[in-house]
């Protein structure tokens, strides 16, 4: 039986989510006996340009000269996952979208803002540059959910997200929700599948993994003020990895 060959490609993003991947231990192992990794930055120096079976790729589109890396790297792959927040929605580069180009670039670079090679465009999900055949949220990934859903990829399942909020998981796990404690929370309308980890740990969800469909925003906006916050603080913080899922 032919060996699938995958490889593994960043665009931009803090290749966090390729980090948590070759920190898999022994889960990476066992996805090393069904997979062939041909190209992976983060731990190989080797590269390919031969046909692949599936193409990860991580971090938002942001530039538009990566178009035609994007489209060379489709055409080669049966399949292309979009893994990580950033490339599945924008994710938390996507609060660049929000600001004028010249403030994000002197608060992020300095003196340096105006050298050339640090021109982009709005931050948008790899979606906006190829055809992605599925997009797994997370920043970073879920190790457990990543590998169930390459799992399902090879043996020809349709791989399903999570679409009902974190507050489920925290009702799970008999969590005291978050506003119980005069704090604010995302989880009313993040997508779950994280197992509610931050709540679970005292700390608010984020939205890491983007929304359910549908969020009805207005009524989380609404909420986060009534717990004291100014109504631009609000939106702000609705907007954290979520920021092409919010309007102003």
């Amino acid at each position: 039986m032919k060996i699938p060959k995958v490889a593994f490609f960043d665009f931009t993003s803090c290749e966090g989510c390729q980090v948590e991947i070759a920190n898999f231990d022994q889960d990476l192992l066992k996805l090393l006996q069904v997979v062939e990794v041909v190209e992976f930055r983060e731990i190989m120096k080797e590269t390919c340009s031969e046909p692949l079976d599936i193409a990860f790729i991580e971090g938002s589109f942001s530039r538009e000269k990566d178009r035609e890396r994007l489209q060379k790297i489709r055409q080669r792959a049966n399949l292309v996952v979009a893994y990580g927040s950033c490339a599945a929605t924008g994710g938390i580069n996507a609060l660049k979208n929000h600001k004028p180009d010249y403030k994000y670039k002197v608060e992020v670079y300095g003196a340096d803002a105006t050298m050339p090679h640090l021109e982009t465009q709005k931050a948008l999900p790899i979606s906006a540059a190829i055809p992605v055949d599925l997009a797994i949220p997370g920043c970073p990934v879920n190790r457990q959910e990543f590998v169930r859903l390459v799992s399902d990829l090879l043996h020809g399942k349709a791989p399903t997200i999570p679409n009902y909020p974190v507050c489920m998981e925290c009702k799970k796990k008999e969590n005291i929700c978050r506003y119980e404690l005069q704090d604010t929370c995302l989880g009313v309308v993040a997508r779950a599948g994280c197992g509610a980890l931050c709540p679970s740990n005292g700390i608010p969800c984020e939205a890491c993994r983007g929304f359910v469909d549908n969020p009805n925003l207005d009524s989380l906006v609404e909420l986060l003020i009534k717990t004291g916050m100014q109504p631009a603080y609000a939106m702000a913080k609705a907007r954290m990895f979520t920021a092409n899922l919010v309007e102003e």
